[in-house]
């Protein structure tokens, strides 16, 4: 599974909502994100991908969308 889909299927299974219509609108102003999501949403991103987001880089502007989370974890992962 690519990225793009695990994180549609991730951001589907905590939180009960289909984003692949909506990858570039703001997840915290639709009320799919806040901060207790974030935080399960942070979690779920480490164990699926084996990787670690620091807190410095997980800022609401910079992850607040679909593509952005995914970016996100690209450049984790290229870290």
């Amino acid at each position: 599974m690519d990225i793009k889909s695990e994180v549609i299927e991730i951001i589907d299974e905590l939180f009960m909502e289909d984003v692949s219509d909506m990858m570039d609108e703001d997840l915290f102003d639709a009320g799919v994100l806040d901060s207790m999501g974030t935080v399960e949403l942070i979690v779920e991103i480490e164990n699926r991908f084996d990787i670690r987001v620091p807190v410095t880089e997980f800022g609401r502007d910079d992850w607040n969308t679909a593509n952005k989370i995914i970016a996100g974890i690209v450049e984790l992962q290229n870290a």
